[in-house]
């Protein structure tokens, strides 16, 4: 038995609330059980000094956690000068999940960036963040769009993301805490709706794990990830429709 009492591919509690800050070109507020990650894209007329002149636009990301989001408080990074190399790591492995799903070309020369910001963390953040940004960075282009900026949405590829694990009870789906802090492997898969591959960072904590477990693990985070594309979808269209 899981210590929530979920089967063992079943998600936690999962929302998305979109418009949740009111200034941003596109936001997301989305819950995954006790994770909540505030997702803002921000648009700018102009690129990073490598891009100028190429005709192709960026997309890029920032990640971070208020002091409290966990069970002891972490000092603020700009309160001690430099970002952390697990900081670093998160907001690199989210800005390539949305570029694999953007056409950067058909963007012309506009960067967006992403910020998410870990309100609460219990377990699942990068994949909770992910999965808010593409509905953040969607709601921007929508707005691009609208506002005749670009022709036409320059989206190749819906991406969301979500974590599996080898606990006590099996390969389950959609780690929290209690069960990442103690499980003998975890592996976030980034997918396409398609069924494409992004990335896939997987560590055995204690001995390896085998290839049949893996397939266990990937075939549980396809049926998490399709529900995900459901609850993103949903919110997308909730949000033009208003």
């Amino acid at each position: 038995m899981r210590p929530s009492g979920r089967a063992i591919d079943a998600l936690r509690p999962v929302s998305i609330q979109t418009g949740f800050a009111r200034h941003a070109e596109g936001s997301a507020l989305i819950r995954m059980g006790g994770t909540e990650v505030l997702c803002a894209a921000s648009v700018e007329s102009r690129v990073p000094p490598f891009l100028r002149g190429k005709g192709q636009g960026w997309v890029t990301a920032e990640y971070g956690m208020l002091p409290r989001a966990t069970h002891s408080r972490g000092p603020r990074e700009a309160a001690k000068g430099k970002q952390g190399g697990r900081t670093h790591e998160i907001q690199r492995l989210i800005a390539r999940a949305l570029r694999a799903g953007i056409d950067l070309r058909a963007l012309g020369e506009i960067s967006i960036t992403v910020d998410c910001d870990v309100l609460n963390a219990d377990g699942g953040t990068r994949c909770a963040a992910i999965t808010g940004a593409w509905v953040a960075l969607r709601l921007a282009l929508e707005k691009l769009v609208r506002t005749n900026v670009i022709p036409a949405l320059p989206v190749t590829a819906q991406v969301a993301a979500v974590s599996c694990g080898l606990t006590q009870a099996g390969a389950v789906l959609d780690l929290d805490y209690a069960e990442d802090s103690n499980a003998a492997a975890d592996a976030n898969f980034v997918l396409t709706e398609t069924g494409g591959i992004i990335e896939i960072q997987g560590t055995a904590e204690q001995a390896p794990f085998s290839q049949e477990q893996f397939n266990e693990l990937m075939r549980l985070a396809q049926a998490g990830t399709a529900r995900l594309f459901e609850i993103q979808r949903d919110a997308v269209a909730q949000a033009v429709a208003a």
